[in-house]
């Protein structure tokens, strides 16, 4: 046990059966093996192994589909109804990890792509340079999702764009983490990448867990977010390698450092359009247009003048042009 968390130097399969009842996570992250020879992967990059953790356990192409059938029923099991999975994978063996999610009960929610900053050089085809990341559900309860943890719903830039818009869409461009001459695993999720999940899809003192904890990566963000995480790595080169920076940490150490999101609450906003409001918001509406103002800004011009969110502004605004 270290910082309420439990971390286990063995198959993730077994051990949750284990260790983990049922219905009891509330949050899953990991990036189970990809299949595709990964404890070869540095015949492809430039970089110094001398700085990479040995002991990388890949799994055979041949036992692909059975192994993510199984770890993939048993992380099932232990969500909460309600509870959230997401998985990170690349192209190669995606379609083992979806068919498995198939037989499963889960919901899926988004399929994100994970652009990040370089890729392997090929001559004769186009350089893969991104990740799949599946985002599924446990249904039978409402499902965390902590639309303002990031940036408010009425946050705009200087264009006048939704920040909140931006940052949910379904292509995230997050940069790999560069540390030269620093001891890495060989393929460690980005903090970033891992804060940005966990903000959105859980609350503090949320139990998370991490089928193959790698390089600890999520464990890391989990702590620093004060949640707490149960996670398993059956390489023992890998767990012994990386428990001690977790013993390390301090935790809540990456709260003081989060974006503070600017939420407003209008006063009117959620109530329901009288007939008069309606027509006076296409009137003032149009008024503005006429001035030579742009649609956003006419509509953040509303959001005062009414009392009303942006979203409501511009719904109420196109379920009128739908009824012309």
């Amino acid at each position: 046990m270290v910082h309420n968390c439990q971390f286990f130097n063995e198959d993730c399969t077994c051990g949750s059966k284990t260790y983990i009842p049922e219905n009891t996570v509330d949050l899953i992250v990991t990036d189970p093996p990809y299949g595709i020879n990964g404890d070869k992967l540095h015949s492809h990059y430039n970089r110094n192994e001398n700085v990479v953790i040995e002991g990388y356990i890949e799994i055979p192409s041949s036992e692909y589909n059975e192994f993510s059938h199984e770890w993939i029923k048993e992380a099932e099991r232990i969500l909460k109804p309600g509870g959230s999975i997401y998985i990170i994978s690349g192209y190669t063996n995606l379609y083992h990890i979806l068919d498995a999610l198939k037989k499963t009960d889960l919901k899926e929610i988004n399929h994100i792509i994970w652009k990040y900053n370089f890729g392997v050089f090929t001559k004769k085809k186009y350089v893969s340079s991104h990740y799949h990341i599946l985002y599924y559900e446990k249904s039978g309860s409402n499902r965390t999702f902590n639309v303002e943890s990031r940036y408010g719903l009425s946050e705009r830039n200087f264009e006048g764009r939704s920040l909140n818009y931006k940052d949910r869409e379904d292509v995230w461009e997050i940069k790999r983490e560069y540390r030269p001459g620093q001891l890495k695993n060989k393929n460690s999720l980005p903090i970033e990448l891992l804060v940005k999940i966990i903000q959105y899809s859980s609350n503090e003192n949320d139990l998370i867990c991490d089928f193959f904890l790698g390089g600890f990566s999520t464990a890391k963000a989990a702590i620093g977010l004060n949640r707490r995480i149960i996670g398993f790595e059956k390489s023992e080169s890998l767990f012994e390698a990386n428990i001690s920076d977790i013993r390390a940490l301090k935790p809540g150490y990456l709260m003081d450092n989060l974006r503070k999101p600017k939420i407003s609450c209008p006063e009117n906003q959620g109530k329901y359009w009288s007939n008069n409001e309606l027509s006076s918001l296409i009137s003032r509406y149009n008024e503005l247009r006429e001035e030579g103002f742009p649609k956003n800004a006419c509509i953040n011009q509303l959001k005062e003048e009414f009392k009303r969110g942006y979203w409501g502004i511009e719904k109420a605004l196109k379920k009128f042009n739908e009824s012309k």
